[in-house]
């Protein structure tokens, strides 16, 4: 493998040299803007059928977090190392994915590997596309940018470039700067708000809520979890979500994205084309956006109150008025286990 990866690098950096911005067709009848893109169209297909399986489920939740710890092991003042958004996470996967930042990012890795030898890319291109392409199948996420021509790495990232949960806003922000929107991640078996399948803007509000306890009455988390608004539904929230959201610094602009469904978009399409292309100059990376599909369109609903709480239950530092928002009605928010609805998990697809 490791030799195929290094003709990979060597033939994307040809190609970009020598690279003309015609439209060009493929051998599998594709049309694109550059005839390096091509190979990502089966990439696409074999993404979509035998990963993601065109649902927003579990490995497009996983996947999307993986685009941002690889990318995230960098470091501009040297001190740690890292060339940011360049596969290292499945090239070093025996040394990164025991940093204990990355717990459970393994299940990525492991399912995005095989990609690596079924086609011509390199595992830093295969991360963010694949990110870009499962987000896709989630209604209400933007449309990414795309660019490739990364080179794999050659050496691991240092632990501690990704911020721990528990970790206060100062950190958070040292590491990430604009990039904390990122932070906030879905996971199918704790979610981290009632629309776990659902691009939409409920974690910004769920997060503001006062919490009064944690899923299954028990915290292990070493400081990673705090209290959620709905622990009797299994809903879990994040001591990084928490400060973030009352922090002076960030609080305006998380309260902003409440029920404003195209703000949050364009700010997560914003953060997600600068950490995918960290520790790369775009000019000499290949503009493939025209191989990601379109996106799936925001649901109608606006963002509401779950079930069981009230906007008595805001905990707002922010000064900009609040949205009026409605209540769900009745007693208690069922979250879904499967993307199709479906609340027991053994039903989900596997």
């Amino acid at each position: 493998m490791v030799f195929k990866l290094a003709v990979t690098t060597v033939a994307l950096a040809a190609v970009a040299s020598a690279a003309n911005f015609k439209r060009v067709t493929c051998a599998d009848g594709n049309v694109t803007s550059n005839a390096a893109c091509c190979v990502f169209f089966p990439l696409l297909d074999d993404l979509q059928t035998n990963l993601f399986q065109g649902e927003c489920g579990e490995d497009v939740h996983e996947s999307l977090r993986l685009t941002f710890h690889d990318a995230i092991g960098f470091s501009q003042s040297g001190k740690l190392n890292g060339t940011g958004a360049d596969g290292s996470m499945i090239l070093f996967a025996d040394i990164e994915t025991n940093f204990v930042a990355n717990a459970g990012i393994d299940d990525s890795v492991d399912a995005l590997s095989p990609f690596l030898t079924r086609h011509f890319v390199t595992a830093g291109d295969l991360i963010q596309f694949a990110g870009a392409v499962g987000t896709t199948n989630c209604p209400g996420a933007p449309r990414l940018e795309f660019l490739a021509g990364r080179a794999n790495a050659t050496f691991p990232a240092s632990d501690n470039t990704v911020p721990l949960p528990q970790s206060d806003v100062d950190t958070i922000l040292s590491r990430m700067g604009g990039w904390w929107l990122l932070a906030r991640r879905s996971h199918q078996a704790v979610p981290f708000d009632t629309t776990p399948f659902t691009f939409d803007t409920q974690i910004f509000l769920e997060v503001l809520l006062k919490g009064v306890g944690v899923p299954f009455g028990v915290n292990n988390t070493d400081g990673a979890e705090v209290d959620s608004p709905l622990p009797e539904s299994n809903e879990m929230r994040l001591q990084s979500d928490f400060v973030l959201s009352r922090d002076s610094r960030t609080a305006c602009e998380w309260q902003s994205m409440v029920d404003n469904q195209q703000l949050m978009m364009s700010n997560f399409k914003s953060a997600m084309a600068k950490l995918a292309v960290v520790g790369h100059n775009p000019d000499d990376l290949i503009d493939c956006s025209d191989v990601i599909p379109a996106a799936t369109p925001p649901v109608a609903k606006p963002a509401t109150f779950p079930a069981g709480t009230s906007p008595s239950d805001l905990q707002l530092v922010c000064n900009s008025p609040f949205p009026s928002l409605n209540t769900d009605p009745g007693q208690a928010t069922v979250i879904p286990e499967c993307p199709d609805g479906d609340t027991n998990l053994n039903d989900c697809p596997s």
